[in-house]
């Protein structure tokens, strides 16, 4: 590890959307230097050093970060082979290209945990569709091109067959679980690792997108250590440089079982810019650029909403109820940038502090009633 800081870094981010945004504002603190590549010209990141571009060209990708010390992503949908171009060019690219291409595949992604020892649900691959051979219910998720329960079908019965998705495709048991967890894993690339504290989290049944997310779990500190556990383990076996985002069921029999993985700041870490030592952006870019790991210790027990867009308006985004959220006392919103709303569209999220976790998702509920986001 260095042992003379240089700030004079340019670190180029494939993607230019609210995970972009918010790496953007830890970046300050360390004089970092971030510019990013999005195909939308009005990425949330579009205010800053940006640069319009196909993330999935290899000459685009490699165009952007020729010139960069370090590129990353805040996407995993990017162009492996522009990635290994620039590797090959002598840029640092973080996390490897293997690994994100072992990400984009789910059938890929699976093969690694079963040949790692990582627990995980039964699963088989299938060519199509069409050749699933497995009892119902059980769980589909298209192996390519899925994001934020987008490629994914859960069939549940015999009438929900037509519900398949077309394409090659992984097949795992439906689990009966009684949680969703994540556990935000950091590795920088001298190989030390840290993780942060478990979190819950509930998800919205109609949008399939994570509503709100605890911190601390609530479960115990075996739980916690197994969880914690897991994900160091995914990380030093795939060699990660920079953080992950390990999400898992945990079953009402007390198991953990690896559901997927992110390789990239995430959305259940979002909590940690207010609620812990180091967030987990921060600790991303520490990471990159193989500086020391910071602290991840729960300052206080948080509570993060996320703010989706109205399911019966699109339009020009407005926030009716933001002015009585602030006013509440350790209620902090971040709001994305994004100019128009679209049902169930991730248009930002709200962290709640407290010194109890009861008394911050009493808190939280509130602002749910409150707070809306409407297009006009």
């Amino acid at each position: 590890m260095n042992s003379i800081f240089s700030p004079n870094k340019t670190v180029g981010v494939l993607g230019g959307g609210q995970l972009g945004r918010m790496l953007y504002q830890a970046s300050i603190n360390l004089d970092v230097h971030l510019k990013f590549l999005d195909p939308d010209a009005n990425a949330p990141c579009s205010k800053y050093d940006f640069k319009q571009g196909d993330l999935n060209n290899v000459e685009a990708v490699f165009e952007f970060g020729k010139h960069c010390d370090v590129v990353t992503i805040e996407i995993e949908h990017v162009s492996v082979e522009g990635l290994r171009k620039l590797e090959a060019a002598g840029v640092a690219v973080f996390p490897s290209p293997d690994l994100i291409e072992m990400i984009q595949d789910k059938g890929v992604q699976k093969d690694f945990y079963t040949t790692n020892n990582i627990p995980t649900s039964k699963y088989q691959l299938f060519d199509s569709e069409l050749n699933i051979d497995w009892s119902i219910p059980f769980v589909q998720k298209l192996r390519k091109g899925g994001y934020d329960g987008k490629g994914v079908s859960v069939i549940n019965g015999k009438d929900k067959l037509h519900n398949l998705l077309h394409g090659p495709t992984l097949v795992e048991e439906l689990v009966e679980f009684e949680m969703e967890v994540s556990v935000i894993v950091a590795r920088n690339s001298s190989g030390d690792v840290k993780t942060f504290p478990m979190v819950a989290m509930e998800f919205d049944p109609e949008a399939n997108l994570v509503e709100f997310l605890y911190s601390p779990s609530g479960y115990s500190s075996q739980i916690e250590k197994k969880g914690s556990v897991i994900a160091k383990s995914i990380a030093e076996k795939s060699r990660l440089v920079g953080v992950l985002a390990v999400e898992m069921f945990l079953t009402k029999e007390g198991d953990i079982l690896v559901n997927e993985i992110a390789p990239r700041p995430h959305n259940s870490g979002h909590q940690t810019i207010e609620g812990n030592i180091t967030s987990q952006y921060e600790q991303h870019l520490r990471s990159i650029l193989n500086l020391p790991l910071g602290e991840t210790d729960i300052i206080m027990p948080s509570v993060m909403l996320n703010l989706l867009g109205d399911k019966n308006s699109t339009g020009e985004v407005t926030y009716p109820g933001m002015d009585e959220v602030l006013k509440l006392k350790g209620v902090y919103p971040h709001l994305y940038g994004k100019s128009i709303s679209k049902p169930f569209r991730k248009m930002g999220h709200v962290t709640v502090i407290d010194e109890s976790l009861a008394k911050a998702k009493e808190k939280a509920l509130r602002v749910k009633k409150i707070l809306k986001v409407v297009g006009k």
